[in-house]
């Protein structure tokens, strides 16, 4: 597709367009088949996220036994990808549909540039702060659950989305304005800002999560193992009959100096805190989102960071359109994972989907 700027090697920050192609292309029409499983793929893309997230959404907000603090951050992931659907995925299956020319404004490319970085970043963020909640209630559990009203877990959303809009925020300032732009590539033009982009939203928080999992996994098989050793320490050492007990002297009368015996101390006891079992399930599901995650989006982010780190190199464009298109399946991946891999959600989705047929 000729020589590969810079510019257009990083692309925008999903990858599409001429940002992924190199040099403007002409319009495709619909009779081409590329053209066709665009559009093809992308209806059935958008019309799958939309109708996952927004069963995840109802069915916590509906069903209380789903209200827990993991699950609040679910929805803060299942709303991310709703927004992905609705502001970001028609524009680019539109491009895509066009062979990767912009035939839009380009205000309205980097609003959807901004858009695009905030809610990728806005999706790892979120996992980010799953592990840090997660890590807390395993490490602490005592002041986990004397703070269990959901404020942490709200603050915690709070502080991703506003993060996840400062990192995208230079993009709607200007930054994007760059002299001699090309109106029909819709990509992000500063190569620092593709590597300061990629680092914020992907490279740094993917090995800080990875890290917390780990040490969240490793107390909670810590916690089970002192649970079970604490229940065989309960059981009967043996069997027999039991002590007889302790009745009245014979006569029935008790002697004057008899004085009631003290009660035997009782060991101090360290007290633990217990994890409910409803947190424990969910925290099993979510190695299977983080897997699926960074299964979707690390080829995406490889690929984009070598096309600004390396400007000769030379990255197909077939390659740059099909890692993007798998990161954006990721955001239809995540009601699939609940379904298959947790239980509750099983439940209040089939009793959702039969009220929906009703």
């Amino acid at each position: 597709m000729g020589n590969r700027s810079a510019a257009d090697v990083g692309g925008l920050l999903a990858g599409r367009g001429p940002g992924s192609s190199g040099g403007a292309r002409a319009p495709a029409g619909l009779a081409e088949p590329g053209a066709a499983a665009a559009l093809a793929g992308g209806v059935l893309l958008i019309g799958t996220v939309l109708a996952g997230n927004s069963l995840v959404c109802v069915s916590v907000a509906a069903e209380r036994a789903l209200q827990t603090p993991t699950n609040y951050f679910v929805v803060s992931l299942a709303a991310a990808d709703l927004l992905l659907a609705l502001l970001v995925l028609p524009l680019f299956v539109y491009s895509e549909v066009q062979g990767g020319v912009w035939l839009l404004s380009p205000g309205l490319c980097d609003a959807l540039m901004a858009m695009d970085v905030m809610l990728c970043t806005a999706s790892i963020f979120n996992l980010c702060a799953i592990s840090v909640d997660r890590f807390v209630a395993v490490a602490l559990p005592l002041r986990y659950n004397r703070q269990s009203g959901g404020g942490r877990q709200l603050l915690l959303i709070g502080a991703t989305w506003l993060l996840s809009a400062a990192v995208a925020a230079p993009v709607l300032c200007g930054l994007n304005d760059a002299r001699g732009r090309d109106p029909a590539a819709c990509r992000l033009e500063d190569r620092d800002y593709v590597v300061y982009s990629s680092v914020c939203s992907f490279f740094l928080p993917c090995p800080l999560m990875l890290l917390l999992y780990w040490a969240t996994f490793r107390g909670l098989r810590r916690w089970e193992a002192a649970r079970r050793a604490k229940l065989q320490g309960r059981a009967p050492s043996g069997p027999g009959p039991p002590p007889p007990a302790a009745g009245p002297p014979p006569g029935g009368v008790a002697p004057p100096d008899a004085v009631p015996a003290e009660p035997a101390q009782q060991p101090h006891r360290t007290r633990r805190a217990k994890i409910p079992g409803r947190e424990r399930k969910a925290m099993r599901v979510l190695p299977v989102v983080v897997g699926a995650f960074l299964v979707c989006w690390t080829p995406f982010f490889v690929v984009h960071i070598t096309g600004a780190l390396c400007p000769t190199c030379a990255v197909p464009p077939r390659l740059v359109s099909a890692v993007t298109w798998l990161g954006y399946v990721n955001s239809a991946l995540n009601p699939i994972i609940y379904t298959v891999f947790n239980a509750e959600f099983r439940t209040v989705f089939r009793k959702a989907l039969r009220c929906g047929c009703c």
